[in-house]
């Protein structure tokens, strides 16, 4: 099941082809893009046409996309796990909040999954609550604050090594409403790819921030926070189909540095 989540998100990639700015929905073939560059006096005289170059991009592009839909897969899979390990509802899962917007419709903003207390089982939400306590502590939370929290809500990224300011002050928002809700906000990396100037602004908006690592505690690595925690050991899950997971990346690839 999980596995099948994973795959299914990846192999969008395959099919990624460069738009170069017409918006045409699915790109550009290497005809029309010959054609379109080749009508440009400027970009002919350079040589931009070449076969070579729409390569380039779809390679550069089919890049981007392959990050991208690893971390929406990893998304998908920890979403998942929650519901299977906890118990949970796909809507207890799940967690959004609307922004007022005055004169216009109200803005739907979504993390990516949930714990919520109040609907797990008794022995489950000690471990939870008791790890919620702790978590809190080391963000320097009043004590009150501590004590009215309601569970946690999540964002789950396969890496952050861009620093996109947009996407950072929205993750500094979502921290404010997840507080404001009564929920811990947590970052969950998959990797440990972070930007130590991004990590440290997201302490600063009080995310507890797990990282990729298959070692250190509950409180900063994801995989030993599912594993003693929530009760499913992802890295293994990985380990365990690294061979298959390579084969479909790798495929993926040469279709993207072929010319078409």
């Amino acid at each position: 099941m999980y596995l099948d989540l994973l795959l299914k998100a990846i192999r969008i990639c395959a099919d990624y082809r460069p738009n170069f700015g017409q918006g045409r929905r699915g790109g550009l073939t290497v005809e029309q893009f010959t054609q379109l560059y080749g009508a440009d006096p400027f970009y002919s005289w350079f040589g931009l046409d070449s076969p070579l170059m729409y390569t380039a991009h779809r390679a550069a592009g089919g890049m981007t996309s392959i990050y991208r839909q690893i971390g929406i897969g990893c998304q998908w899979v920890f979403n998942k796990i929650l519901q299977d390990a906890l118990g949970l509802r796909e809507e207890d899962a799940n967690w959004s909040y609307s922004i007022p917007a005055v004169g216009l419709k109200n803005r739907k903003l979504s993390l990516d999954a949930r714990i919520p207390l109040r609907v797990m089982e008794p022995t489950r939400m000690i471990v939870i609550a008791e790890w919620l306590r702790d978590a809190a502590s080391i963000l320097e939370l009043e004590s009150d604050a501590i004590e009215s929290l309601k569970g946690a809500v999540f964002e789950v990224r396969q890496g952050y090594k861009s620093k996109d300011s947009k996407r950072q002050n929205a993750d500094v928002t979502n921290a404010a409403n997840a507080y404001a809700h009564q929920y811990l906000p947590v970052v969950v990396l998959l990797s440990n790819q972070i930007d130590s100037d991004i990590a440290l602004r997201y302490y600063r908006a009080r995310w507890l921030l797990l990282r990729g690592t298959t070692g250190g505690s509950t409180l900063d690595s994801t995989y030993v926070f599912l594993r003693e925690v929530i009760g499913y050991d992802l890295a293994g899950f990985f380990s365990r189909n690294s061979s298959t997971l390579k084969k479909e990346v790798g495929t993926i690839l040469e279709k993207l540095l072929s010319e078409e």
